[in-house]
């Protein structure tokens, strides 16, 4: 393929973005397979580290992503590339260039990886998920035995067991739900996560289907206001403020141990403005809210 060739699939896969270009540097590189340049909107391809069309297209395909990602973004100056919006943008590409044949996926299409990927699911996935909802319901009975002789559950398994108390919620929460543990913890988790019965019930279908957990993050906590450019933008200004206000604060406090330093005796140091988002709480932590089981049809 030449450069026209590449940037015409890439085109295929989405017509609407803003134009660029594609080069082939006709050289390896040990370093990157590719990069994407956001001022020139270039695409650059060591072509000569490609073995076939395949390779070459996914990395295309990957610096097509940060082209949309860059071009399309509310706010300027993107400091991060790989971002779980990049990635959302990069896998929905890579399922939509296999269903139009402009990429082939080798990790559903070679028999070795079919056969390796079945064994990981099979014995250690699903097992990993059914463990990990067994772990759930006799923490919940630690949970009970704690309120039955009235002690801190949260102590209990900090201290006893060496677990987070977060850790331990969700472990109990997982363990409440109807989860496919064929997803495994961490997509069982993240599922756990979602307050609405039907929204979770689709965003597992969506798993088991064809979407990457990335996709189902992106999909699933999505707000209504993230395409009004002015509400983003507001709230990156707001995000920037703050950071500036904190870096503000902390280069008083350096100046003043610099002139502490120098002068060799103690400077006064600027008083610790508590910011508006600092909490502070007793010893008591909450309790935890025990979640009842759902049941079919609910």
């Amino acid at each position: 393929m030449n450069n026209d060739q590449i940037k015409a699939k890439l085109l295929e896969l989405r017509p609407d973005v803003e134009d660029f270009t594609v080069t082939m540097t006709g050289k390896k590189s040990s370093k990157v397979n590719g990069l994407y340049k956001p001022i020139t909107r270039e695409i650059i391809l060591h072509n000569l580290n490609f073995e076939s069309d395949d390779e070459l297209m996914y990395t295309a395909i990957h610096e097509f992503a940060h082209h949309i990602q860059f071009t399309r973004t509310h706010t300027p100056g993107v400091a991060r590339f790989h971002t779980a919006h990049f990635w959302n943008i990069f896998h929905t590409l890579l399922f939509d260039a296999e269903e139009m044949n402009l990429y082939t996926n080798i990790f559903v299409s070679n028999q070795e990886f079919i056969e390796l990927t079945e064994k990981i699911k099979q014995e250690f996935i699903v097992e990993h998920g059914l463990l990990i909802q067994e772990f759930g319901k006799i923490l919940l009975s630690a949970h009970e035995l704690c309120d039955k002789y009235h002690v801190h559950f949260d102590d209990y398994v900090n201290r006893i067991l060496k677990i987070k108390h977060s850790q331990a919620e969700s472990l109990i929460r997982i363990s409440s739900l109807e989860l496919d543990p064929s997803l495994g913890y961490e997509n069982m988790k993240a599922l756990s996560r979602i307050g609405d019965g039907e929204r979770r019930a689709q965003a597992q279908q969506d798993l088991k289907g064809e979407y990457s957990p990335v996709m189902v993050e992106m999909k699933y906590r999505q707000k209504e206001d993230e395409d009004d450019p002015l509400i983003v933008l507001t709230r990156e200004k707001m995000k920037l403020e703050k950071t500036i206000d904190t870096l503000r604060k902390k280069l008083a406090l350096v100046e003043h141990r610099i002139k502490e330093v120098e002068q060799g005796t103690p400077a006064d140091i600027p008083e610790k403005q508590e910011s508006d988002d600092e909490t502070h709480s007793g010893g008591n932590t909450p309790r935890l809210k025990l979640v009842k089981p759902e049941k079919d049809g609910e």
